[in-house]
């Protein structure tokens, strides 16, 4: 695969279409379901929210994965260790 430079950051799609859609680390789709309608997209690196925007009540992280959710949810804000250690 050849590289090119054209000079943005990687973006993925985001919103409403992307909703349980599988993509690599370019944005790009592998679920085999066609290309995503969505022409909002952010960057993979972006600076943190200010300090003053941050939410401080405890919520949950709501994963998807029904058995996590059920027997071991995870707080919104720490860090975790899912699929590995590490606490990523």
């Amino acid at each position: 695969m050849e590289v090119v430079d054209n000079g943005a950051p990687l973006t993925v799609p985001v919103g409403t279409p992307t909703l349980g859609r599988i993509f690599n680390v370019l944005g790009e789709p592998v679920d085999n379901q066609g290309p995503v309608d969505s022409s909002d997209g952010l960057a993979i690196h972006r600076t943190a929210p200010a300090f003053v925007d941050l939410d401080t009540k405890l919520s949950i992280f709501e994963t998807g994965i029904k058995v996590v959710d059920l027997l071991a949810p995870y707080r919104r804000g720490g860090k975790i260790g899912l699929f590995g250690g590490a606490g990523v």
